[in-house]
């Protein structure tokens, strides 16, 4: 599951992480600044690494944070735990089948199910999710006009 890395400005409040300079072995390094590149990647410059020598030996190096540092980043309830759960249709209670796998894209997460032997993608989003009744296992959507059509001819 893809996490947006400044899950509302956190990274960039951060002061200090932790790296893995051998197995079992976190050393804190205290955070100068930090700069989002993208929703993957981003730059943080340590106190005390001023080459780019210093910086080349830190990275590759896992990063670790304190629980306390990490809960910003840590969705309720990640898309994820709805694989396994059956997509159902709001409009006539129809099961359209069990999410086989979820996809997270930035405006939408994307639910694979098999309809009629074929790959169904089916979006989720405030538009078409209805609820999800995690006591059942179901997710109830309201699909887009057409959109079984297409994956059923």
């Amino acid at each position: 599951m893809k996490h947006s890395l400044s899950a509302g400005g956190a990274v960039e409040n951060l002061k200090m992480m932790y790296i893995e300079k051998q197995k079992d072995t976190l050393i804190p390094y205290f955070i100068e600044s930090v700069s989002v590149k993208n929703e993957e990647e981003l730059l943080v410059k340590f106190e005390g690494v001023e080459t780019p020598e210093q910086a080349k030996l830190l990275s590759k190096k896992n990063l670790w944070l304190t629980e306390k540092q990490f809960l910003p980043f840590r969705h309720s309830a990640p898309a994820i735990s709805l694989l396994g759960y059956q997509l159902i249709s709001a409009t006539d209670n129809k099961n359209l089948g069990e999410i086989l796998e979820v996809i997270e894209q930035p405006h939408q997460v994307l639910c694979r199910i098999e309809v009629s032997g074929k790959e169904a993608y089916v979006p989720l989003h405030e538009k078409t999710l209805r609820t999800i009744d995690r006591k059942s296992g179901k997710v109830y959507v309201d699909i887009p006009e057409g959109l079984m059509d297409v994956y059923l001819k």
